[in-house]
């Protein structure tokens, strides 16, 4: 039996899970605002401890890549690259989006998944669900708000992620179908990162070609330009 540790990072909250073919085994989730470099390994040993397995046992591991913090998406790429290469096991790359729309995978809908990317913008991508496939839409792209406009209409769309309420308050009163999300399903998770990299086995790479998934250059990185213009 496969069995995938799972990680996310990608956030404020940060959490590890491990799946054993298709059940989720083990998991640990938390939102306290530490640095996840002093918490996310923690993390890991709990989760394999409460499963009681070693992580010699792990067959493969999953990490949301990105979009995300930039900090938050390097430590857990930086970590899973890490315990992939001393145990020799493969890796599979996470879209921090598409692993959002998992946590609806029990439900036919639409998933709109939104990450807060400040000055008005967010990361985003569409993804279908229907009869626990989920299919990806449209690609993940960082865009305007007001750029939005790729709603579909013939079922609900739920809409995930940190900046799902500033979107759905200016959605809202333009398409009826869409919903906010239940607060326990509206950020990433781990649980959804294994389930989704258990749809995704055949993508597994070694840790050499992982790498984050940036979107746009970083704050620090917009601001060395402007100085050089």
């Amino acid at each position: 039996m496969m069995k995938i540790l799972a990680i996310d990072s990608t956030a404020t909250s940060a959490s590890a899970a491990i799946l054993e073919d298709s059940k989720i085994v083990s998991s640990s989730f938390l939102n306290v605002g530490l640095k996840h470099s002093s918490t996310l390994l923690c993390l890991v040993e709990s989760t394999l401890e409460n499963a009681s397995l070693k992580i010699s046992d792990i067959d493969m591991f999953a990490v949301n890549v990105g979009p995300g913090s930039f900090t938050g998406v390097r430590i857990g790429v930086s970590l899973v690259k890490g315990l992939a290469f001393t145990n020799d096991c493969k890796c599979i790359s996470v879209s921090t989006l598409e692993s959002m729309a998992y946590n609806y995978k029990s439900v036919d809908c639409y998933v709109l998944a939104v990450m807060d990317a400040r000055c008005n913008q967010v990361y985003s991508a569409l993804f279908e669900i229907n009869c626990g496939e989920v299919k990806r839409i449209k690609d993940d792209d960082a865009l305007l708000i007001d750029d939005i406009d790729f709603i579909p209409d013939d079922k609900t769309v739920y809409i995930v992620g940190d900046g799902a309420e500033i979107v759905f308050s200016k959605l809202s009163d333009k398409f009826s179908n869409i919903r906010l999300s239940a607060e326990n399903l509206v950020y990433q998770n781990a649980v959804s990162t294994a389930l989704c990299a258990f749809d995704n086995v055949d993508k597994a790479v070694s840790s050499n070609d992982i790498l984050p998934l940036y979107l746009r250059p970083s704050q620090a990185e917009r601001n060395l330009k402007s100085k050089e213009i």
